[in-house]
């Protein structure tokens, strides 16, 4: 959520955040709604300080006296008035906070211009694409995948993009998984395992509601299947002030993710590339606005430091404005080179926030200086997510005789060097 403040005095630069990020947000009913609220909490409050007035007015007066009656019915007026502009004022009030939930974060200066993914800017790149297996198909073709990775019985029990892992499938997957974990906290983050439902009020403190809706599943309860760990993580401080000197907090956490998807189609959700159900481990951090965008970097070269250690290329995008997302002021993807397909695959994003997630959940901290709360700025990232680092790793370490070789760093956690389908 925008400050206040902001919209006020520079309604330009909550425009041109508008323009850059390619939105269609009506910021003149935005602005409208603040006026009639501001003006409408004038006058209650005016209407209060009459009220208090009046009562020390009363005090000095003698009970039954004709000026006691007159202003007993003068009171009486003016708290009818004020119940009636209080309740309208409740009702603006609504409708002026659901109007600043429309408004998306501000990119930051280094966020490039442009609208679509392809204008995103390759920001690094490491590995030889060329480096790898001569022998890679797409994951789905290899002969014995639907041993380890049935997508027919997943359709069966559940639905499309629910797949079962099986035997060894399942056992690299969770080989990832511990080592993810491990080497993010090697890297100075605390594990959590945190709920993997959660309740409106969580989903939009983080920028979800009003924005994803389509992309959650709901439960009759009104509580929301975990896209991403970054929601239980991010909300674990909401409400809450945190003292200064405990920041940076570095979380880690894996769950399950659970999206819709919807409108996904073609290529890209064929095999591994795009499924309802998915593992995944996520990196977040509260920190000091004054280190934000160097915990940012930070943030980047931890996910990095993953691919490296499994010896897959990679590329960082830096998001344009038009593919940066509603909630971030920067953002940057890590995409996997995936022989097979001869694609990059999105494995990770990591996006610092600002304050916009913090002024939602009301997460503060207290400042050493002022001894005032201030907002902290909230940073997240995938550490990383497991189904297309799979598809990644199949496709680019195939040999020719079917089997899979496994990254040295990863032999220790699956127990073999290779990974047969048979």
């Amino acid at each position: 959520m925008l400050d206040p403040k902001l919209l006020r005095e520079s309604p330009e630069t909550v425009r041109a955040a508008i323009a850059k990020k390619h939105l269609e947000v009506d910021l003149a009913a935005v602005l409208a709604l603040d006026t009639a609220w501001r003006a409408q909490l004038s006058e209650v409050e005016a209407l209060r300080s009459k009220q208090r007035a009046a009562n020390n007015e009363m005090a000095a007066l003698k009970k039954g006296s004709p000026e006691f009656i007159t202003k007993v019915a003068e009171m009486k007026a003016v708290s009818a008035e004020a119940k009636a502009k209080d309740e309208g004022l409740k009702v603006l009030e609504e409708k002026w906070h659901a109007a600043m939930l429309t408004l998306p974060n501000i990119p930051h200066a280094t966020v490039p211009e442009g609208k679509t993914p392809e204008q995103n800017v390759v920001h690094a790149s490491k590995g030889d694409v060329n480096a790898v297996s001569p022998h890679a198909l797409p994951h789905w073709e290899i002969g014995g995948f639907a041993n380890l990775f049935d997508f027919a019985r997943g359709a069966k029990v559940t639905g499309a993009g629910f797949p079962f892992f099986i035997g060894d499938g399942a056992k690299l997957s969770r080989a990832l998984l511990q080592f993810f974990l491990d080497e993010d906290v090697k890297a100075g983050y605390t594990e959590v395992s945190p709920p993997i439902f959660v309740n409106a009020a969580s989903a939009t403190a983080t920028g979800q509601l009003p924005d994803k809706e389509g992309q959650m599943y709901e439960t009759l309860d009104k509580l929301y299947a975990v896209p991403t760990a970054e929601v239980p993580l991010t909300n674990f401080y909401r409400d809450e002030i945190l003292e200064e000197a405990a920041l940076p907090v570095h979380r880690c956490a894996y769950t399950p993710c659970f999206r819709r998807e919807a409108g996904s189609y073609g290529k890209d959700v064929r095999g591994l590339n795009r499924v309802h159900q998915f593992d995944k481990v996520e990196l977040l951090k509260w920190v000091h606005p004054s280190a934000s965008y160097d915990e940012l970097e930070k943030l980047r070269a931890d996910a990095e430091r993953l691919l490296q250690k499994l010896e897959l290329p990679y590329r960082v995008l830096l998001m344009c404005g038009g593919d940066l997302g509603f909630a971030q002021a920067k953002k940057y993807d890590l995409e996997v080179w995936a022989a097979g397909q001869q694609r990059w695959l999105e494995v990770s994003s990591c996006s610092n926030f600002e304050a916009f997630q913090a002024r939602r959940a009301q997460i503060r901290f207290r400042s050493k200086e002022t001894g005032k709360p201030e907002l902290v700025h909230t940073l997240n990232g995938s550490g990383l997510a497991v189904p297309r680092v799979l598809a990644a790793l199949l496709e680019n370490n195939l040999q020719a005789d079917g089997r899979v070789k496994i990254p040295a760093a990863l032999v220790p956690y699956f127990g073999k060097e290779f990974l047969s389908f048979k």
